[in-house]
Parts: C-alpha cells; sequence; structure tokens
C-alpha cells in the first residue's frame, strides 16, 4: 500500500482513492468527517460520498510542524511530594518516550522522513458520576474501601478541566499535526443515568452543567450522612477517611453541586460505547426490571449495610452469578427498612441504547461536531451501536460496541458486527485503520446471549484478535476499561502485526488522556506516537480553593489518596510516552 499524503498538506479535500476505497459512505456534518456503513442499511450514493471531507479540527499551519509538548506528560508529571499520610501532589519530571522495536526494528533517519498521517485525542473511562443516586453501590465500601472514592463527586469538574487540556494543545506532541478529532472508548458515564448522560454530552460538546439531582438547595448522599465509613467533608466527625489524613473542608459539597461552565472540545469528537453506559451499575441486564426504576428516581437510598451482606453482593456481580439483577433486586428489597429519605427525581432514570444513540443526534449536544458523533439514524433503525469512519486521506476508524446486553461488565461481541467489521476491513483495505473499543482483548471472555438477539452467537477477545490479525492495514487497537496504560503488540503469520494500547481512566489516578499520532516513515514502517496527558488543573491544590479549577485540582490529589486505590495503574514506562514501530507494505 503506497502512502504518499500527509495531513498537513491535505486540505479539505478527499482523494478519490479514498473515496472509492469508502464504498458506501454516509455524509455528515461539513468539515467533520463521514461515516462508513455505521449498519447493514442503505448507503448513501456515490456523489454523497464525494461531497464528503475529512474528519479535521484545525487547519494545518503554513509554517512547518513542529513537535508541541508543552501540557503533556513529556513536560512534567503531577507527583506525591514527600511525607505519610495524605499526600500532597505537586510538579514532577515528566516521562520519556519509549522506542518499542518488538513489531519491527526502527530504522535511523527516520525522524527526517516521516510524513504525519494523523493525530487524534483518547479520553477513556470519564466515568461522569451523579454521586446522590439512589442505586449506587457505595455500601460496598464496608467489605472493599476501594468500593467508594472520597472524590465521586467532582467528575464533572475533573472531565472539564480534561477538556481544556486538550483545547490548549496547538499541536501533536512529536510530529506537530493539527489533531484531527477526540474519541472516547466508553464508559463515559458511571451508572446509566440520564444525569449523567447529559453532564458527559455537556462536557464534550459545551454548556452549563449543575451536577446535582434531587434537592436543588442541597446534597444529599454519603458524604454529609455522619456514617464514619464515607469522607465527611463538612463535618467535624472523626471519619475513616479523616483518620487517614483527609481534611475538613468547610463548603466542599456546597461547592461540588454548584453550576459549572464547560467550553467543549474545540476539535470533533466521536463516541463509544461502555458497560456503564450500557447497563445499570454497569453490570445488571435490569432495564425491565420495573422495581430498580422506580428505586433509581425515588425517594429511598440505601447507605450502610453489614461487611458480610455487602461482600456476598460484591462476590455475586465479580464472579457474574446475577447478570439480570434479579438477587440484586431482592437485596435491595431486604434492606427497605434500612433506606434513607432522598428527594425524588426523574432525570435519574436509566437509558436504553436508543435513547443513548437519540442524546449524541440531540443538536443540542452537537459541539463542533460531527452530527451524532459517530452514531446516525441508521444505528437506530438496526439497533446497533457500532459505526466506521474516515480519519484522515490514508485512516479509517471503526468503533465497536463490545458490551454485552445479556449483563456483568466484562465484554464481547456478536458475530453479525464480527462480520460487519471483517468486510469494512475489506472494502478499505487501501487505508489504515485504526479500532476503537472498551473492552481490551483480554476482558472480552463474556459470552452470555444479547436478550434482542438471543440465537447470534457471542464471540471474545480472541476472535477479534485474529480477525484484526488476518488484515493487513490495521495499525493499532485503541480501548479503556482496566483503567490501565499497557500497550500489547500482536503478530500474525506473513508480517501482519499491530498494537493495542489500552489507557488508564480519568477517574482513578493518575487520571490521564493519550494523544496517539501516526507517522509514515518512509521506509517501510510506521510508527504509532503514544504521549499521555493530564488535565489542566494545576498539580498543587490548595484547600481554600473551592473554584471550578480549584475542585478538578482536588479531584487528581483525593483520587491520589482514595483508600486502597491500586498504585500500578500508571503502567511502566513502555506503556507511557512511546514510539510503537511496525513494519507495513
Amino acid at each position: 500500500m503506497s502512502r504518499t499524503r500527509s495531513v498537513a498538506g491535505s486540505g479539505q479535500g478527499i482523494h478519490r482513492r479514498s473515496v472509492l476505497a469508502a464504498t458506501g459512505a454516509v455524509a455528515l456534518s461539513a468539515g467533520a468527517g463521514y461515516a462508513l456503513r455505521p449498519s447493514d442499511s442503505q448507503a448513501a450514493t456515490a456523489r454523497e460520498a464525494t461531497e464528503a471531507v475529512a474528519a479535521s479540527s484545525r487547519q494545518a499551519p503554513a509554517a512547518p510542524l513542529a513537535p508541541y509538548t508543552k501540557g503533556t506528560t513529556v513536560a512534567s508529571v503531577a507527583t506525591p511530594r514527600a511525607g505519610s499520610g495524605y499526600r500532597r501532589l505537586g510538579d514532577g519530571p515528566g516521562w520519556q518516550r519509549v522506542v518499542r522495536s518488538e513489531l519491527a526494528a526502527p530504522k535511523s533517519g527516520r525522524a527526517g522522513r516521516r510524513t504525519a498521517l494523523a493525530a487524534f485525542v483518547q479520553l477513556t473511562d470519564l466515568h461522569i458520576i451523579d454521586a446522590q443516586h439512589p442505586l449506587r453501590l457505595e455500601y460496598l465500601r464496608s467489605a472493599d474501601v476501594h468500593a467508594w472514592r472520597p472524590h465521586e463527586a467532582l467528575t464533572v469538574q475533573g472531565a472539564i478541566s480534561l477538556v481544556e487540556r486538550i483545547n490548549a494543545l496547538r499541536g501533536a506532541p512529536v510530529t506537530g499535526a493539527p489533531l484531527h478529532f477526540a474519541m472516547t472508548t466508553g464508559d463515559n458515564t458511571d451508572n446509566n443515568a440520564k444525569s449523567e448522560l447529559e453532564w458527559f454530552l455537556k462536557v464534550m460538546s459545551g454548556g452549563r452543567i449543575t451536577p446535582n439531582t434531587g434537592d436543588p438547595r442541597r446534597y444529599e448522599g454519603v458524604q454529609n450522612s455522619g456514617l464514619k465509613q464515607y469522607w465527611q467533608p463538612d463535618a467535624a466527625l472523626r471519619d475513616a477517611d479523616k483518620q487517614a489524613g483527609f481534611p475538613r473542608l468547610d463548603g466542599f459539597l456546597q461547592a461540588a453541586i454548584r453550576e459549572v461552565q464547560s467550553p467543549g472540545l474545540n476539535l470533533p469528537w466521536y463516541s463509544t460505547v461502555g458497560n456503564h453506559d450500557s447497563l445499570p451499575m454497569g453490570c445488571y441486564a435490569s432495564h425491565r426490571d420495573s422495581y430498580l426504576t422506580d428505586l433509581a428516581v425515588g425517594g429511598k437510598k440505601l447507605m450502610d449495610v453489614p461487611a458480610a451482606e455487602a461482600k456476598r453482593l460484591q462476590t455475586l456481580i465479580k464472579k457474574a452469578r446475577d447478570p439480570r439483577g434479579m438477587r440484586y433486586h431482592d437485596f435491595l428489597k431486604s434492606h427497605a427498612r434500612a433506606m434513607r429519605s432522598v428527594t425524588p427525581d426523574e432525570r435519574r432514570a436509566p437509558f436504553t441504547p436508543a435513547e443513548y444513540i437519540e442524546a449524541h443526534l440531540d443538536p443540542a449536544f452537537r459541539g463542533v461536531g460531527p452530527v451524532g458523533h459517530g452514531y446516525s439514524s441508521a444505528n437506530l433503525d438496526a439497533g446497533t451501536q457500532y459505526y466506521a469512519f474516515r480519519i484522515s486521506d490514508d485512516v479509517i476508524g471503526i468503533s465497536l460496541d463490545t458490551t454485552d446486553a445479556g449483563g456483568h461488565y466484562e465484554g464481547s461481541i456478536g458475530s453479525a458486527q464480527l462480520r460487519w467489521l471483517d468486510r469494512t476491513l475489506r472494502e478499505n483495505k487501501d487505508s489504515y485503520a485504526v479500532i476503537f473499543s472498551h473492552h481490551t482483548s483480554r476482558t472480552m471472555t463474556n459470552t452470555r446471549p444479547d436478550p434482542a438477539r438471543p440465537r447470534e452467537r457471542r464471540l471474545g477477545g480472541q476472535e477479534v484478535l485474529a480477525l484484526l490479525g488476518s488484515h493487513r492495514n490495521v495499525l493499532a487497537w485503541v480501548n479503556g476499561h482496566i483503567h490501565k496504560n499497557v500497550i500489547t503488540p500482536h503478530s500474525a503469520p506473513d508480517g501482519r502485526s499491530f498494537w493495542e494500547i489500552s489507557t488508564a481512566s480519568h477517574v482513578d489516578f493518575p487520571q490521564l488522556a493519550r494523544v496517539i499520532e501516526l507517522a509514515d516513515n518512509k521506509d517501510g514502517t510506521v510508527s504509532l506516537f503514544t504521549t499521555l496527558v493530564e488535565s489542566s488543573a494545576p498539580h498543587r491544590t490548595d484547600f481554600s480553593d473551592l473554584s471550578q479549577t480549584g475542585l478538578a485540582a482536588l479531584y487528581r490529589e483525593l483520587s491520589l489518596n482514595a483508600p486502597g486505590a491500586s498504585t500500578t495503574l500508571g503502567g511502566n514506562p513502555k506503556d507511557r510516552n512511546t514510539e510503537l514501530v511496525l513494519k507495513k507494505g
């Protein structure tokens, strides 16, 4: 496959070879890209395809492109300062770039030869949380201290700060190419709640957000419950977290539910679905359970259960013994008398897959586009949540739905979607391909049937790996779910190879997103550059600063100190800032 075009000089047109490769393309918004067969619905006409334009967020600068590392983890990383107990963050040295050669030997002089093909940002596992939702599982903390995080009321402020960081990037860190788009790879919401979905869409597309449900005047949840197992920031109570060094912050909860403003991303963004977006609690196929739906919007909330009972419920979830939530239903009924009164709110209702797509298609959440953020009316008609789109002249993106509607938090893929993936790669064999999904190859082990398609076979990560390895044009599989930076090489016979890039979440420390650049080295190899970025919030916190920015900084520091939090989610140096070399014909 000859690769002669670059993002720097591609302008706004699509050359004929790319259009012909994209048979059945469907035009989206001007200047924001076009989708490639999001379902088996009627394809667009050839004329519509030729009028489409490539996804591009900013015009390439007239001057030569230059690397832009300001605001990335190459320049500096939030680092714990010396001390014990509650640890404060400060400015630390950046993470160096590691060249990985497992799939191809890097050749000297490639930096002077290479041409940028595309550059984009991956956000994953934002977990926008309605912290007062009645169906949250905070009470599992009595058995597992990390089942509830002290910073969960600040996910909106933290995500806005990440958007601000991405907006400030003037170009890609290595090639200097303009960023084409951003992609979220699932778990955009935390509890499949309509309130969370609205907040997520406003974070990404811009708008005013009041991260509060229930009583509009005050917070009603575990953090002002008087229960010692939760951090009570506004109270003098010596709770378990304060005993570990957490501060008392008068006014914290009122500040957490105060209206905030998101500028929205200043580049096109696309969306991929995760299990927390598809299933209540991220694990229960319980949309048809009217009792659970009534509890979600109602005026009762369970906040505390004995450790032994919490452990039993957690075991059922982890071992996938209750995928439909029937035993969870019974568990809540048995604790009805222990529930506390809260203010009912219809906005907390769960959303269906169709409502998820409809929300993305809502003009109110368009931002800079594209319309639907990858999803289209064809997805609604077909009942699917996967699609393809053109990234640049020589690169397509493919977003998969790896969630299992049968329940449980691990994933799989239906046989129809796998056939569509194979067909899309074959029909675009003259374009490089980047695959996006929520689940990693190792976490696609849940093959219970989809209730909407009970006879369809479900396939796991190994089958997806085998399919991707059979196509020469696949460069990378980009995903999340595991909340950890891991980069894995995959090779197949006849020199076919690709990289699997899994990125840490933005809810658990170190709270990261990743810039990914694709470059043709003009020597038979391609380099993928991965560069991690933090939010724009300052590394150092000020306990007296409860502004939107101050809360975003607290969000990061509180996540560092969350009891039971893993200290390895940042990954090894080879999983962070890298150059990933692979051989491509």
